[in-house]
């Protein structure tokens, strides 16, 4: 059995539900099992895509984005989801890193198909390429008559690239079984059945948004409507318009529909929860939903996970302040110290978590995985701690990580490119506490002698390389950092400094 099977099965129980909804248009599940047939098959035949070939994707939600990766599954490839949000830069490294063999494209990234696909076949989502490959006309390989039957759920199914702490991103490889587990979680997190209905607004290209709810809701047989992107209007339209049960916000996106204009009079009453996660959830935004008698479920995970890993359960107990649950259903977690050893309840340390949803491997990284795996423990970096009963409360995140409406931003990252400008000697990267985005990131920079660079040129310099997001908010030139004995920058007493610099100016 592969995870495709399980949309066959669906479709041979309820072949006229509808499995997907989208701008309108409704695909049955005996509609999409055909559609991810024919895409597998044509994959094989159009381009000779087999067990462990890569195929990208940049592209705003749609149905062939699922389309896509469930005939990955049939051919035991991997689908490689690139951020839409990432400066062509970081998409071209992770397009060459993964050694995609085929590059599925939205009309809506078509000017930077010159860039992209040097040495990889382009397929168009809804647009003729250069190339003149689109996907419908994929399709015409489409027939049916061939297939590979060497899979199952051992085979790697998705690389997911994360930022990395080393100015480098990772591309963690999940396999189909990790899905698949991934999925009986969030059924068993949110109670869901057959008979519900998801309303998906986070990006595919993330974990989150494409596991926390939308393939469990397929795997089960329930329906999904998917929005390209999120925008807070739309979204509270289609929670009464279309009347779906569950949806999954980050912070950001729970701040962005209550402070709408339409949030008082939107009729919110087909939502039996709302799940959350990504970063430490500030209460005041959990008690907006509450307060309109809609649950709200936290979810804690990395990519690493798939996401699913901590959770609490609709149903159970969401009374423990701050509490982000319970080890999932198929899996483990603990807190450990820097020896690995189980700490005492209570006890801040690591949270780490085993399970068969946790991912393979870093992607041509041993040295990385290395690192991150230890007997098929996953050490997060996430500091948190467990109470005498499981409940487990996250207490920071990982090492220097910053959040930004939802987005993973490594200082390293930004820290590398920064560095790359001719008048920068030295700099680090800490968040910044923001009302709206949660963190932004900020740099202090130490000059070239004699240099005398501005922040506006810098900024611009960072743009060109790394997505919006990742820009800092905040230049800010020294002429020293505080520094280990080894030299190293001590992030933690910048993050300090600059706190108390802005406490002191709103004292002023």
């Amino acid at each position: 059995m592969d995870l495709c099977s399980l949309i066959d099965r669906n479709a041979a129980f309820a072949p006229d539900k509808t499995a997907i909804a989208f701008e309108g248009n409704r695909l049955s599940y005996a509609a999409f099992a055909a559609r991810i047939k024919r895409t597998a098959t044509a994959l094989k035949q159009g381009f000779n895509v087999g067990r462990g070939d890569r195929v990208a994707i940049l592209s705003l939600n749609r149905p062939d984005y699922l389309v896509l990766l469930y005939a990955c599954a049939r051919l035991g490839a991997m689908l490689v989801p690139l951020n839409w949000r990432l400066a062509v830069a970081e998409q071209l490294f992770i397009l060459t890193d993964a050694g995609a063999k085929v590059l599925v494209l939205d009309q809506a990234f078509d000017e930077v198909l010159a860039e992209l696909t040097p040495g990889t076949s382009v397929v168009g989502l809804d647009f003729t390429p250069p190339c003149g490959t689109t996907f419908e006309s994929l399709l015409a390989y489409g027939d049916g008559s061939s297939q590979n039957p060497h899979t199952d759920l051992s085979c790697p199914l998705l690389i997911v690239y994360t930022s990395g702490t080393t100015g480098r991103p990772k591309g963690a490889v999940l396999r189909q079984e990790a899905l698949f587990w991934n999925g009986v979680m969030s059924q068993h997190m949110h109670n869901m059945t057959s008979d519900d209905h998801v309303l998906t607004v986070l990006p595919f290209f993330h974990v989150g948004g494409l596991n926390i709810q939308t393939t469990a809701a397929l795997q089960l047989g329930a329906t999904v409507t998917i929005h390209a992107r999120f925008t807070p209007d739309a979204t509270l339209a289609a929670i009464e318009r279309e009347r779906p049960t569950l949806t999954v916000m980050v912070p950001a996106i729970i701040q962005a529909v209550s402070e709408h204009p339409a949030w008082a009079t939107t009729d919110l009453s087909s939502l039996k929860a709302v799940a959350t996660g990504s970063t430490i959830v500030p209460p005041h935004l959990i008690d907006r939903f509450v307060a309109r008698g809609v649950p709200v479920l936290q979810v804690y995970g990395s990519t690493e996970t798939c996401p699913i890993a901590v959770y609490t359960r609709l149903g159970g107990d969401l009374s423990r302040m701050g509490s982000t649950g319970l080890a999932g259903l198929c899996c483990e977690a603990k807190v450990i110290d820097q020896a690995g050893n189980e700490v005492p309840a209570g006890t801040p340390g690591e949270i780490a978590v085993r399970g068969p949803n946790v991912f393979f491997e870093y992607w041509g990284n041993a040295d990385a995985t290395r690192e991150a795996l230890h007997d098929g423990w996953y050490r997060t970096g996430d500091i948190g701690l467990c109470d005498s009963d499981g409940y487990f409360w996250v207490r920071d995140r990982k090492k220097n990580m910053i959040i930004s409406g939802g987005e993973n931003v490594y200082p390293a990252e930004v820290e590398r490119v920064l560095l790359e400008h001719p008048d920068v000697s030295e700099c680090a990267v800490i968040g910044r506490p923001d009302p709206r985005w949660d963190e932004v990131p900020i740099a202090y920079v130490i000059r070239r002698s004699s240099c005398r660079i501005e922040a506006d040129e810098l900024k611009a310099h960072v743009q060109a390389q790394l997505a919006r997001y990742k820009v800092p908010r905040d230049i800010i030139f020294v002429a020293d950092m505080p520094r280990t004995a080894l030299g190293k920058v001590q992030h933690f007493l910048l993050k300090q400094r600059d706190a108390q610099s802005r406490a002191q100016g709103e004292a002023s």
